[in-house]
């Protein structure tokens, strides 16, 4: 197949005939934008950027955990959004996965598709990166370049205890249902970018800041290594999410819908079934919602304290597979249809 455009490779050393003639007085290199914006000083791996692989060295008794996930432009954030931001977000969203796991962040890769070589953008979208991955202690030890559409990829490696990591599949019917932060806030903020709702000063700043700049909770996954009994991140909206466990878990779920933080919304000024809605459907909080044994409850009060983070219980797993109930708060019982994020069904809408 042919390629118009050169691949740029952040571990390889093309021979510079590959590569088509250009005026070095007028655009940097693409190697001169990897070694200005993407280069640091790494503090866990034994080669990062610039060889034809990175050499990472795993501690003794530890099992590795791998995820990817990618952000489009138009998908997943809009085009105008603050670079820094987009920067911390590209990361924190992938560190998410490794907080649901109970892993410990240590590598990361990025591969970036870009419609030019724009050296603020990167500049301002490298600064927030870099201070998610220092926040963290994730080193950058990769990846790709390539010129087209927006489109940012991360991989990001992490460490687990052999044999601690938590799943999707280990809830049974009778744990509880927690869930950790303050989900719904992210929707609501989408929704005040697009015009759609219009808050408080103070909830549109709390919002704002959900959807853009998502804090993964990855001490807390840790902290619930050997607590919870499943596990996963929010990220296509809440119930959405709940049905993923249910289904590797082999359960269903009742959801307390008095327990959930809708008038928390409300008092930013949303409406009751634009609260509602965000809580249960909203996508993009990156909050860990968990299920654990009843008798876990002390424990569990006991984290929420030390990592100072809200850990909410939410209703409870039950028998019948799949099945999935929200008790209302005017006592009836309800079952939610099709809720949370599909990219390929077009009825979907965060």
């Amino acid at each position: 197949m042919a390629v118009t455009e050169p691949r740029l490779i952040w571990q390889s050393t093309h021979p510079i005939s590959r590569h088509p003639k250009r005026d070095l007085n007028v655009m940097p290199s693409e190697f001169d934008l990897i070694r200005r914006h993407f280069t640091r000083r790494t503090r866990h791996t034994d080669l990062a950027v610039g060889d034809d692989a990175a050499l990472l060295a795993p501690r003794a008794g530890m099992q590795l955990a791998v995820s990817t996930d990618m952000l489009v432009s138009g998908t997943h954030f809009l085009p105008e959004t603050d670079p820094a931001a987009l920067g911390w977000k590209t990361l924190a969203v992938n560190l998410s996965d490794l907080a649901a796991m109970g892993a410990e962040p240590r590598w990361a890769f990025l591969a970036l598709s870009l419609p030019q070589a724009d050296e603020p953008w990167l500049a301002a979208f490298a600064s927030g990166l870099f201070e998610c991955a220092d926040r963290y202690g994730v080193d950058l030890a990769g990846g790709d370049t390539t010129r087209g559409p927006l489109n940012l990829c991360v991989t990001v490696i992490g460490e687990v205890p052999q044999g601690t990591a938590v799943t999707r599949s280990g809830g049974r019917a009778g744990d509880d249902l927690w869930v950790s932060g303050w989900p719904g806030r992210a929707a609501l903020g989408l929704a005040v970018l697009r015009g759609e709702l219009t808050l408080t000063a103070e909830g549109r700043e709390h919002c704002l800041d959900a959807l853009h700049r998502p804090l993964p909770r990855v001490a807390a996954g840790q902290a619930l290594r050997g607590v919870a009994s499943a596990m996963l991140d929010v990220s296509d909206g809440l119930l959405g999410d709940l049905r993923h466990m249910l289904e590797r878990s082999g359960c269903g779920a009742l959801v307390e819908l008095g327990a959930l933080p809708i008038p928390e919304l409300v008092a930013f000024g949303a409406p009751a079934v634009c609260a509602r809605a965000a809580v249960l459907g909203g996508g993009d909080d990156y909050e860990l919602l968990f299920s654990a044994a009843p008798g876990q409850r002390s424990r569990i009060t006991e984290l929420a304290q030390a990592l100072d983070l809200p850990l909410t219980r939410i209703g409870s797993l039950t028998d019948g597979p799949g099945r999935l109930r929200i008790h209302e708060a005017d006592g009836r019982f309800s079952e939610p249809g099709a809720l949370g994020y599909d990219h390929f069904d077009d009825a979907s809408d965060r």
